[in-house]
């Protein structure tokens, strides 16, 4: 039985990949390694809690003895590798908690991968998940290659610009099997609303306002949770060591439309007047540094992968609202922090 590693995997990607894995391969041990921190909540996974093939382990891959001990012990055959410090605004505000979790953290799996391969690592690989961000920004034209140089803006995509960097370095220097992909932004099922789509639908449901940095011109290309968890699957089992990957919806939206889209779905989803909840749209004052535009050209993933994005943005777009409206109750715990109580019910006898 293959034994996987999946770090991150209580959060928002993290449990929409694992609840894959578990599922589509009952011959393999999947085990979710994850710090809980705010963003990390195990009720994203009631389906699969309890499955012969998962396995949860409660830890933070900033610890270097933890993680060293826990490969020691399972002898992972495979590593992908979510967990990370994510939300810009936070990085801007607390920037070593990232430089700790996206960099320190990476290596410290890199070393212990590196470590339990040492004799053998055939049919074994280490995939690192990083983010569009590290490539900079875009002016009006032009798409995000795997070749584009790297100019990260922000200490976040630094954080993540410097790991795939040491990731690469592992692989050339030690000969570890590694894979990285590059993604554009996710939206779905089980997102902590701190990012822009599920905290405009929560504020829309309260009558709070909604927050729109700037102008709200900023683009970004929008990829459902789903789909990219197909396609990191499809890597994992599929891509070639030492090669990057692009991953992207070819679904641009400028911020302030993307709101306006979300307020006139939630006012037909909830039997309000149409034009109800733009009147919360509130400009605020601009993050520092703000990226003007991403955009993924992921023809490399498709052409030697065969993956393409399977749902359309207005069935996602849909399906995301309908979620976050028949589950008020995750959203009030996550809102709360009662969410965090749910490990200790759960495992605390375990």
């Amino acid at each position: 039985m293959k034994k996987i590693l999946v770090t991150g995997g209580a959060g928002f990607i993290g449990s929409h990949l694992v609840r894959l894995l578990v599922k589509k391969y009952p011959d393999y041990r999947i085990i979710n390694m994850d710090k809980l921190t705010y963003a990390g909540n195990l009720a994203n996974l009631t389906d699969i809690e309890n499955l012969p093939n998962y396995e949860f382990v409660k830890g933070d891959i900033v610890d270097e003895d933890f993680v060293m001990m826990t490969f020691d012990a399972y002898r992972f055959d495979g590593v992908i590798h979510l967990a990370a410090e994510s939300h810009v605004d936070r990085s801007i505000a607390s920037p070593r908690e990232f430089i700790m979790t996206n960099i320190v953290g990476t290596v410290n799996l890199l070393n212990a991968a590196r470590h339990i391969w040492k004799d053998n690592a055939e049919g074994k690989r280490f995939y690192h998940i990083s983010t569009d961000e590290v490539y900079g920004s875009l002016h009006d034209e032009g798409k995000f290659l795997e070749t584009t140089p790297y100019d990260p803006r922000s200490p976040y995509s630094a954080s993540k610009a410097s790991s795939d960097h040491l990731v690469r370095a592992y692989h050339h220097t030690f000969g570890l099997p590694a894979v990285i992909s590059n993604c554009s932004n996710n939206y779905g099922p089980f997102q902590f609303p701190e990012k822009l789509i599920p905290l405009c639908i929560n504020n829309i449901r309260h009558g709070k306002p909604l927050p729109v940095y700037g102008e709200g011109t900023n683009i970004r290309d929008w990829l459902y949770v789903e789909d990219h968890a197909r396609a990191i699957d499809l890597i994992f089992h599929q891509g070639i060591d030492g090669e990057t990957y692009n991953i992207g919806g070819n679904n641009e939206w400028r911020n302030i439309d993307l709101v306006k889209k979300l307020c006139e779905i939630m006012d037909r989803k909830m039997g309000r007047h149409p034009g109800t909840s733009e009147q919360l749209i509130t400009f605020v004052k601009d993050r520092a540094g703000h990226d003007f535009r991403y955009a993924i050209d992921a023809s490399k993933l498709q052409n030697n992968l065969g993956w393409s994005p399977v749902v359309k943005f207005d069935e996602g777009f849909e399906k995301t609202v309908e979620w976050y409206l028949e589950n008020p109750e995750w959203l009030n715990n996550v809102t709360s922090g009662n969410y965090l109580k749910y490990y200790e019910t759960m495992y605390r006898n375990r």
